[in-house]
């Protein structure tokens, strides 16, 4: 882990058994309050990014804290990833199976178009379904996804490896624990 990578570690907070028991939280509050921190985040996941990029993709709601500022530093769009009814505008869904039931998200029909170059910027990577959703939203708008990075990745819980079977290998994490 490079000195950066480390120093943003010691800014993650771990709270175990929430939000149940035997879960370990990985809680991002302390590195967002300190700026230095922060901003050390935003750039090292900026570097993370291969060039060049027309759109910067995060998921609510922890997505949108690292991607809008990654797109500033990479001088790329942004687009918001949400819950269903909470965009204004005509949207696409793309549904997926989470370890306790299901979830959805949505993006606007009118956000990427075909062969737009897009990064994906989460805070974790965990079992990958948030991430590939958004890759199928992506994919069905014609774009075209380059990359994902991520803050952290729970390597335990496979994600990647999820990804990988759905054809997302280009994949970098900051934090990998």
């Amino acid at each position: 882990m490079s000195a950066e990578a480390e120093r943003i570690n010691a800014l993650i907070r771990e709270v175990p058994d929430w939000p149940k028991p035997g879960v370990v939280f990985k809680d991002i509050t302390p590195l967002l309050s300190d700026a230095e921190g922060f901003t050390m985040a935003v750039d090292e996941l900026t570097k993370l990014a291969p060039q060049p990029i027309d759109i910067v993709v995060g998921m609510e709601a922890r997505g949108f804290i690292f991607a809008a500022p990654v797109a500033l530093n990479l001088g790329a769009g942004f687009v918001p990833v949400r819950k269903p009814g909470k965009l204004p505008y005509t949207t696409i869904d793309q549904s997926f199976a989470l370890e306790y039931g299901q979830a959805t998200l949505a993006m606007h029909t009118d956000a990427l178009w075909p062969g737009a170059r897009v990064l994906v910027v989460d805070d974790i990577l965990a079992t990958g379904g948030t991430v590939g959703a958004t890759a199928s939203l992506i994919k069905r708008m014609g774009a075209e996804l380059v990359h994902v990075v991520v803050l952290i990745e729970l390597e335990f819980l496979g994600g990647r490896d999820r990804l990988a079977a759905e054809g997302i290998d280009s994949v970098s994490a900051l934090i990998t624990c």
